[in-house]
């Protein structure tokens, strides 16, 4: 049985005394590949050499968060358009709209945003959507991009029946991690109708540590909680979930 954590920042500070240990431990737990969303210009060397040291399994995109749409964004999508000219990468991500702190770069970010989906198309590779506080300016973003035949992943999911019905129909794919073990989350409801051909899993390690390790740091390995919820959530087994969910995230990120 094979997991694959769609999502997680292994490159981090918070790994920097136990990374190799901590990729083991997901390798022993089943996790055969572990991609990297990227962020900004700083985590790019870092990121570049976990690949080079776990070929295959440790596996990079190329984007500019939203949250890092700051003053010097247009140096920052250069040095994006410069790597995804460069070499191939699986997606461009993690890109999208975060109005959660602060709004005051809103039109750069969307403009930051739409680029970036352009990129994607030329390059046709999906994208991987980070958004908080955004949900359905992002969607209405995303659609035009769907329809010429973008494709990606809204990670993270954590919204309604409503915005996952809205997701889907584009034929995006949705996020889920450790949101979905929180008690009050309300997302195992909104699950409960989406079919498990839209679902991949993903942890945002060393964020959002799902139960029963929620207020200490996340790590990829988790990611099996997180299969384990959403098989009660489905009402199938896990191996089930195991297996629909890696064979969404090899299409998506074309094997």
């Amino acid at each position: 049985m094979m997991l694959i954590d769609t999502h997680t920042h292994l490159y981090s500070d918070d790994f920097e005394s136990d990374r190799k240990e901590m990729i083991e431990r997901a390798v022993q737990a089943g996790i055969g590949r572990m991609y990297m969303p990227g962020i900004d210009s700083s985590c790019i060397n870092d990121m570049l050499l976990l690949e080079q040291q776990y070929p295959e399994v440790c596996i990079p995109m190329m984007g500019l968060h939203p949250c890092y749409v700051k003053e010097n964004y247009k140096q920052e999508l250069q040095i994006v358009k410069d790597w995804l000219d460069k070499r191939p990468f699986v997606a461009v991500g993690e890109i999208g709209l975060d109005f959660y702190w602060d709004s005051t770069f809103a039109d750069q970010q969307l403009e930051a945003f739409n680029l970036q989906m352009e990129w994607a198309l030329e390059k046709n590779i999906p994208i991987v959507i980070h958004t908080r506080n955004a949900m359905q300016p992002t969607i209405e973003a995303v659609k035009p991009f769907a329809a010429r035949g973008l494709r990606g992943i809204f990670h993270c999911f954590s919204g309604s029946y409503e915005s996952a019905v809205q997701i889907t129909n584009m034929g995006f794919h949705l996020g889920i991690g450790g949101v979905l073990t929180y008690k009050n989350a309300g997302l195992p409801a909104a699950l409960e109708k989406i079919d498990l051909s839209f679902m991949v899993l993903e942890t945002d390690a060393p964020y959002l540590t799902p139960v029963p390790f929620r207020g200490k740091r996340n790590e990829t390995a988790y990611v099996t909680y997180v299969a384990e919820k959403l098989a009660e959530v489905k009402q199938v087994s896990v191996e089930t979930i195991a297996e629909i969910t890696t064979q969404n995230a090899l299409k998506i990120f074309h094997g």
